[in-house]
């Protein structure tokens, strides 16, 4: 069986962006699993996760995204991701982890916070 799943991984001097498409399901997770372990050392304080390219994704992948978020904040970076498309953002409600979670709409809203840290 194949799975329509597909990782994009971007690393700049600020974040480790990690674009996901297709479906993330306990076929497709292997291949974020990897993915995320072989990450090379960044000196990024920001990790990324942009769904928006999500079309499905199931318990698996959520697990997934909630140990990317330990993993992230346990070596000192900060967590966020894209908002995906309505059946992931509900996936995201009906569990719960809204609130343990950043979640935003576009990159452009964490990069215009990281750029003006003391700002008014």
């Amino acid at each position: 069986m194949q799975s329509d799943f597909l990782v994009d991984t971007q690393i700049s001097d600020r974040a480790i962006t990690v674009t996901l498409g297709g479906e993330l399901d306990l076929l497709s997770a292997p291949a974020l699993e990897h993915a995320l372990e072989r990450l090379p050392a960044s000196e990024a304080e920001l990790m990324i996760v942009d769904l928006r390219g999500l079309e499905f994704m199931d318990s698996t992948g959520l697990h997934l995204l909630v140990q990317a978020q330990q993993k992230a904040h346990a070596s000192g970076r900060r967590f966020a991701l894209i908002k995906g498309g309505e059946q992931v953002q509900r996936l995201f409600e009906l569990t719960g982890v809204t609130e343990n979670l950043t979640i935003v709409d576009s990159p452009e809203e964490l990069l215009e916070v990281d750029q003006a840290p003391g700002s008014p």
